[in-house]
């Protein structure tokens, strides 16, 4: 658990968006400590060579939610524009990294109460202006196009939980990661490669590519999904600390889907069910049409406060996506479906 942790944390404080690869660095750099490691822009894909042909593609999205910077003005304040879904009431008094010729810190612009109507909202990005307090000096280190990311570090909570930036989807990724260091040294009945993909925020579009080059036999998506809260209810999301949550959608693959509900419930892991009527809205719709068509699974872990620098999941969780995993490769995946 605290291994998982660890992990985690080193890659909810590193950055990735657009061009910005510190995520995709990091995740490199760990990965390639037991599979062999090409990356592509900020898509990272590595290879565990299995005893078969038969290939397996385990992917989760290294890139995170950001802005983009559309003007700075002689005061030194900048508009940005959102690159992913940002809510943008979370915005005011916020602090975020502005990527320029060199990394520095920014706060979005709060009206105070005293000045306010108190029905103040917050629907024009252009106008919640961020604010590096630097001046006229902002234009000589920020250009338009840098990239804006959130600055808040990971942090421990109770019972397991924790928070932070990014999780959403680097909490998979640090699965992924745990996993690969478990299946390393062992007999793989297939190659499994695991993929890190870029821009899932802003259309899948890492997913999609990744997918074509491996050409995999199979896949299975890891993302993060709804968790409960005051304001989603338990048939908008999952759980908590009840487990990894497996999707079941018509565009899934039915047998897949089977054998890993099957998988937890032999081995006693925790899970829970997430039914969706149609796209998952995880890279599971883009891989599961790659080329002539992939069958493609889906394993998400339950979050809270999605899109936010606050964003809460149970390591718990984590622990029983990857044991899942691990019992589901081990035990010939989908090669007999």
């Amino acid at each position: 658990m605290t291994e998982l942790k660890s992990i985690l944390f080193e890659l909810s404080a590193a950055d990735g968006a657009a061009y910005v690869n510190n995520a995709a660095k990091t995740a490199e750099r760990m990965l390639g400590a037991f599979a062999d490691v090409e990356r592509n822009g900020n898509t990272v894909i590595g290879k565990m060579v299995g005893e078969s042909d038969y290939t397996i593609m385990l992917d989760a999205h290294i890139d995170e939610v950001s802005f983009v910077v559309t003007d700075v003005d002689d005061e030194g304040f900048i508009t940005v524009q959102k690159a992913g879904g940002v809510d943008l009431r979370i915005l005011p008094a916020q602090i975020v990294t502005v990527q320029g010729k060199e990394d520095i810190p920014a706060v979005f612009c709060s009206t105070p109460p005293h000045l306010s109507s108190g029905d103040t909202e917050y629907n024009d990005i252009s106008k919640i202006k961020l604010d590096t307090m630097l001046g006229e000096k902002s234009k000589d280190i920020v250009s338009l196009g840098d990239v804006v990311t959130w600055r808040n570090k990971p942090i421990e909570l109770v019972s397991n939980r924790v928070t932070g930036k990014a999780f959403d989807d680097r909490a998979a990724v640090a699965c992924l990661l745990f996993l690969a260091k478990r299946l390393s040294g062992k007999k793989l009945p297939m190659n499994v490669v695991f993929a890190f993909s870029d821009q899932e925020e802003l259309g899948m579009r890492g997913a999609r590519t990744a997918s074509y080059t491996v050409t995999p036999d199979e896949a299975i998506a890891l993302d993060v999904s709804f968790a409960t809260a005051p304001d989603v209810s338990a048939t908008e999301g999952g759980e908590l600390s009840k487990g990894a949550m497996i999707g079941i959608s018509p565009i899934l693959d039915k047998f897949l889907t089977e054998k890993l509900i099957a998988v937890a419930k032999e081995n006693n892991i925790p899970f829970q069910s997430e039914v969706m009527g149609g796209n998952t809205g995880t890279n599971a719709d883009v891989i599961s049409v790659n080329k002539s068509g992939v069958k493609t699974g889906l394993i998400s872990i339950p979050l809270r406060n999605m899109h936010t620098p606050v964003e809460v999941i149970d390591l718990d969780d984590m622990v029983s996506v990857c044991d899942i995993l691990e019992k589901y490769i081990l035990s010939g995946g989908g090669m007999d479906v």
